[in-house]
């Protein structure tokens, strides 16, 4: 049973788990539909729409060290406390209370009363603690690790010096590459170009709708049902090519042998890897737009007109580009 014959039920079953996360996360705080946890405060809606938070949310502290305070200063609490709070890195903290300070002449005027356990609360501004916090949910978690300079710098010159290489070492030995020796399949072609998309994507929302994605930074989901479109398109991607990628593994796996797929499989990510960094650089300076176009007519075109196979050998069930003799079994297939 080939992969082209199971490929509808994968998608049936991937179709299911949209299905099953839409319904599970019908009452969930991470939405993008009101929220009616907090009637009993007014703010919290508008909190929740403007800022992307509200009382009750998670953070983790990412700085070393976080202070908090008693009071908010300049207001007359009956208690003021001499020291600060301080909280660690790596210390959960929930939003207890948010106050605006109306007549402030200061920038932060926001300021938000955040709880560690019941001994440890207090007062901080919103930009200190935005600034020395993640939102407490692996999602956000994984895109501020991907978001760190530093880091994201040093692992696209690690990935591109790698794939460069790799890429390199498998076409001096002639063995097989996407786009360029590639198999009689499209699938893998298909995923470079789906992670291409992803990537233009990708920047093309942190470019043009920042608000769109910082909200989503703080309420995370995988259901592209449930998000404005372009969220949605972006989330449907990202499953389109977990789909993709398990086909191209399918078919390279009995097209190729053991070592010779490895191989493949290998420059295959070095080629998804250059694309995301290359893709998601460019667009940001607007130049992804003309290359992806430019990129999508190269790789159909290769396909076309280099790897597609049409015939298959009727002797041994060998796929062939054109009639003739099988170079599997030596058949004259006319």
């Amino acid at each position: 049973m080939t992969f082209l014959r199971r490929l509808p039920v994968l998608m049936l079953l991937v179709l299911s788990v949209f299905v099953c996360i839409g319904c599970g996360e019908k009452d969930s705080d991470n939405t993008y539909e009101q929220d009616t946890l907090f009637v009993d405060k007014p703010d919290s809606l508008t909190y929740k729409s403007q800022r992307h938070y509200t009382l009750n949310y998670n953070f983790i502290v990412a700085e070393d060290t976080l202070f908090l305070r008693g009071v908010i200063p300049g207001t007359d609490s009956g208690i003021v406390l001499s020291d600060t709070i301080r909280i660690s890195k790596g210390d959960r903290i929930v939003v207890v209370d948010i106050e605006e300070q109306i007549h402030s002449v200061s920038s932060d005027s926001i300021w938000v009363q955040v709880a560690r356990d019941q001994d440890t609360f207090g007062w901080i501004t919103e930009s200190e603690m935005l600034s020395g916090t993640v939102p407490d949910n692996p999602i956000s978690l994984f895109i501020a690790v991907f978001s760190d300079t530093h880091l994201y710098f040093s692992v696209v010159i690690l990935l591109l010096i790698s794939a460069a290489y790799l890429i390199r070492k498998i076409y001096r030995r002639k063995s097989h590459l996407v786009h360029l020796n590639d198999i009689p399949s499209f699938y893998p072609a298909m995923l470079a170009l789906i992670v291409a998309m992803s990537a233009v994507l990708y920047s093309s929302i942190q470019l043009f709708t920042p608000q769109t994605w910082e909200h989503f930074y703080y309420n995370p989901t995988l259901n592209p049902f449930n998000v404005p479109l372009v969220l949605s398109v972006y989330i449907f991607s990202l499953w389109l090519m977990l789909v993709v990628a398990l086909a191209a593994v399918d078919v390279v796996r009995h097209s190729l042998p053991f070592g010779e797929a490895i191989l493949y499989l290998c420059g295959l990510c070095g080629v998804c890897a250059i694309n995301y960094i290359v893709f998601s650089v460019s667009t940001l300076y607007y130049i992804g737009y003309p290359l992806l176009i430019f990129y999508v007519v190269f790789a159909v075109r290769m396909y076309l007109r280099n790897f597609r196979t049409i015939y298959i050998c009727g002797h041994c069930g060998e796929r062939m580009r054109e009639k003739g003799r099988c170079q599997a079994c030596g058949t004259l297939n006319d």
